[in-house]
């Protein structure tokens, strides 16, 4: 055992392979040979008492016994069934145990060497005895007169040797038989072995065994989720982080991605084949960052590696920063305008239009504090109000016309980091899709009472397909990460929507465009 251990696993599973089909084909032999040893003597046994019995019924032996020498009647007789019936020995004895014949000549006369058991009292006995031919199984029955008297014994045997070169003729088709079957056996433990040390890399048990300890312990400590997936499809090792990610079920190992309620988006970067970097895909609540990459052995597709890193908390970070970004060249844009309106009442003064530079100033500074105030009287968090004073200036510098209307209810249960995942991504998908439109208009309508919010936007944009509203908020929906976050804000939307209880729904505005409906209630 010490030296099978420092061999790889498949040449182990070979020696032992071998071993067992050994001892399993010298185990049936010798059970065979025993059996038929023990068969052939007791065949033996019944055929020596039939010649005995046949016989002694015979009349000419009961005849010669009587005669002044028996053996000179009994001797030929008894050889002549004994060549006959190819038994080794008959002998006829008197009941005193003298022998009428035998084999040899000599013993003639002689005393019978040997038990005769209840035969002189009529019945029949057999045993296994050492006389003068050596070992042999015998028989001995009585032979009667015409009165029934029992007038002398008939034994008749048949040697060991006899007996044992019969099996062995008996045992070289089975033992033909085994060595075809040894021969087999060991041609398929070679294929085992062959094909088990493909599969183990020719790896031995204790480099195996360390190998599962620390990858298992290292697939588990790591902070990212990996996914092992082979060419069909199925997950073959999910670490702990991978589990908790996508809310994965305890029997998830060896079940088909498909079956496991992963978005389609995950499901067919998994299956690609092709490598993918920090893609980012919505599972449920979380907004994961997936690279995929697919795995080879010897030049040989053995599946794909996916990694999962959750920035749920970091989109929401980032999306906070793009306000203040947008907040941010808004004011410089503003300044910007500023600078110019400033520069138009100065050179009005100079050119001495000093009534003309008054209004004009005057209506500027009417218009920028109208907007503040409608938007700052909708909505009571200044971050909001910043995000929709933003949206506003960028509209206008983009000649779109965006109109807001409505208020948030004092004490909304919405917190505003939704609010703003709210209404940044709809604001600017519609100001995307006004982009071409001959008529540039975008309306944004707050609504809502004690523990709810609605927020509809609408546009004057080409509008949305049947089939793109069917699947615009479908999870899975992807993109790069270096592309900033598009093309998942609405997804995005959906989930701030099913966190609180609500839904989004996709009509048509009545600005001839698309229009969204995003109904927020207090969170479960």
């Amino acid at each position: 055992m010490r030296r099978l251990g420092g061999l790889s696993v498949a040449r182990q599973v070979l020696a032992l392979q071998v071993l067992v089909v050994l001892v399993l084909v010298v185990a049936a032999l010798a059970m065979a040979a025993y059996d038929a040893r023990r068969d052939a003597r007791a065949t033996a046994t019944e055929r020596a008492v039939a010649v005995a019995r046949t016989l002694a019924d015979s009349p000419a032996l009961a005849d010669a016994v009587d005669d002044p020498d028996p053996s000179r009647t009994i001797q030929p007789l008894a050889e002549e069934v004994r060549a006959d019936a190819e038994v080794d020995f008959i002998t006829v004895m008197s009941l005193d145990r003298i022998r009428f014949s035998h084999p040899d000549p000599a013993e003639i006369g002689k005393r019978f060497v040997g038990e005769v058991g209840d035969a002189p009292q009529g019945g029949t006995f057999t045993q296994q005895y050492a006389g003068t031919l050596g070992p042999s199984m015998r028989a001995v029955v009585p032979v009667r007169d015409p009165d029934g008297a029992v007038v002398a014994l008939v034994s008749v045997g048949i040697t060991i040797d006899r007996i044992d070169r019969q099996v062995r003729d008996d045992l070289l088709p089975l033992a033909i038989a085994a060595g075809v079957v040894l021969l087999v056996g060991l041609g398929g433990t070679v294929l085992v072995g062959r094909r088990l040390r493909r599969q183990t890399h020719g790896l031995g048990e204790r480099e195996i065994t360390r190998m599962y300890e620390y990858y298992s312990a290292v697939l588990h400590a790591v902070r990212e989720g990996l996914l092992l997936v082979d060419p069909d499809g199925r997950v073959q090792l999910a670490n702990d982080e991978a589990r908790r990610l996508l809310d994965l079920p305890e029997d998830v190992v060896g079940r088909s991605l498909g079956d496991i309620g992963l978005a389609p988006g995950l499901v067919a970067a998994a299956r690609a084949g092709t490598a993918a970097d920090d893609d980012v895909y919505l599972a449920g609540d979380r907004v994961l960052v997936v690279s995929s990459a697919p795995a080879a052995w010897e030049g040989r597709d053995v599946g794909a590696v996916v990694t999962l890193r959750d920035q749920s908390e970091l989109r929401a970070v980032t999306g906070e920063l793009d306000v203040v970004r947008g907040l941010t060249e808004s004011l410089r844009a503003q300044n910007h305008e500023a600078a110019n309106r400033l520069h138009t009442i100065v050179s009005l003064i100079e050119m001495g239009r000093t009534e003309e530079a008054v209004d004009f100033a005057t209506e500027e500074l009417q218009v920028a504090q109208l907007l503040t105030d409608r938007v700052v009287h909708a909505v009571g968090d200044p971050i909001v109000a910043a995000l929709l004073l933003g949206k506003s200036t960028e509209a206008a510098e983009r000649g779109v016309d965006l109109r807001i209307s409505g208020e948030v209810p004092p004490g909304s249960a919405v917190p505003p980091r939704d609010l703003v995942t709210v209404l940044g991504n709809l604001v600017d998908n519609a100001l995307d899709a006004v982009a071409d439109a001959p008529v540039r208009r975008v309306a944004v309508t707050l609504d809502g009472g004690a523990g709810r919010l609605r927020v509809v936007v609408g546009d004057s944009g080409p509008g949305l397909t049947g089939e793109a509203a069917a699947h615009v908020l479908e999870r899975g929906w992807t993109t790069k990460a270096t592309d900033g976050g598009r093309g998942v804000g609405l997804a995005l939307v959906g989930q701030v929507a099913r966190r609180h209880g609500g839904t989004v729904t996709i009509g048509r505005s009545e600005l001839g465009g698309a229009e969204f409906a995003v109904d927020l209630g207090a969170a479960p």
